[in-house]
């Protein structure tokens, strides 16, 4: 009797057991997740051995100017992993250097040939410095020579800006060149205005242009001018480039007309729109490459440029226009001259 309660409460026990609390699941720890963290990218830093290129300025540059030409090599000397300074001029002590590699030289001329001679390996680059031609480890960036481009770009704008399109030139006598510019100042004014036709009746063919004598003296072309402005009734004038005297501007611009010339002179003659003038900051980028490159004797053309800007005559909206057509220009979308 006492064995089979024995066993009846040892039963109990073990179904009391079974019942209990039941224990608790084991959860699995978080599996870590890989992060990719980004490796920078590296900066060359320059070194006494990095190649250096030197930009030589005029001390008496105008600071705008001089921030604008140091501000483009410096960016194109850092795109290539050159080191970069400025000087006023040069010297043998700056040709020692074996880091040189490139100097781009702006008038009066520091000596470049001399120094290109005795530095073989370094690549020049003369900025309109007269009587210096391209040719071995010198490369030469010319003013533009064209007068068809700009000649036509001032009869557009100029056509744009005043009523019934009363505008002339001015240029020299018996030059071809001159005489081939003024139909491009022409072409201008018919690409802006088609048939150009006017309100009133003028017997007066626009643009009209008057011819100054190759022996005639500056100080009298206001003359000349003043039949165009006065008898004329002219009210914008595209002087031509080799006319482009600083008494002569500056005279007109007190004639109450519009200008616009390749070039203007300090201090701006009243009523100056615009000039039209080379881009050495392009040309400087164009040639670059073929420096960098080690890459000389190249002969390099300036693209033209729209500078000195009064926008209370030509308003930004104009003036995107006349850039629109620069640029057409410049791409050969626009011929300046008759078929």
């Amino acid at each position: 009797m006492r064995l089979k309660f024995f066993l009846l409460f040892a039963l109990l026990l073990a179904l009391l057991s079974a019942c209990g609390t039941p224990a608790t699941p084991q959860i699995a720890a978080p599996t870590a997740v890989p992060t990719h963290t980004a490796i920078p990218t590296a900066t060359i830093i320059p070194t006494l051995s990095t190649p250096l290129a030197l930009l030589v300025l005029p001390a008496d540059i105008d600071k705008q100017t001089s921030d604008l030409y140091q501000k483009t090599v410096y960016e194109l000397a850092q795109s290539s992993g050159f080191r970069f300074q400025v000087r006023n001029a040069l010297t043998a002590a700056d040709l020692s250097d074996p880091t040189l590699k490139i100097v781009i030289a702006l008038p009066p001329d520091p000596g470049v040939q001399t120094y290109a001679a005795s530095a073989p390996n370094v690549q020049f680059l003369a900025v309109d410095i007269p009587n210096i031609s391209a040719g071995g480890n010198i490369s030469a960036l010319a003013s533009s020579d064209q007068v068809e481009l700009p000649a036509f770009l001032a009869g557009y704008t100029l056509a744009m800006l005043v009523d019934e399109y009363h505008i002339g030139m001015v240029i020299p006598k018996d030059d071809p060149n001159a005489q081939r510019a003024f139909y491009a100042f022409d072409n201008g004014k018919k690409y802006y205005c088609g048939l150009c036709r006017t309100f009133y009746f003028s017997e007066i063919g626009y643009p009209t242009y008057v011819e100054i004598p190759a022996d005639e003296k500056p100080a009298r072309y206001g003359g000349y001018a003043n039949v165009l402005i006065n008898d004329r009734k002219v009210d914008a004038l595209y002087i031509y480039p080799t006319l482009a005297d600083h008494d002569f501007l500056a005279y007109v611009g007190t004639q109450g007309v519009i200008m616009v010339g390749t070039s203007a002179p300090e201090p701006r003659p009243g009523g100056w729109a615009m000039s039209i003038r080379p881009d050495i900051v392009k040309a400087i980028q164009k040639a670059w490459s073929s420096l960098a490159a080690g890459q000389g004797g190249q002969s390099i053309q300036s693209p033209l440029g729209i500078t000195d800007v009064d926008t209370s005559i030509l308003t930004p909206g104009k003036l995107r226009l006349a850039q629109k057509v620069l640029e057409d220009l410049l791409a050969g979308r626009i011929l300046t001259s008759n078929p």
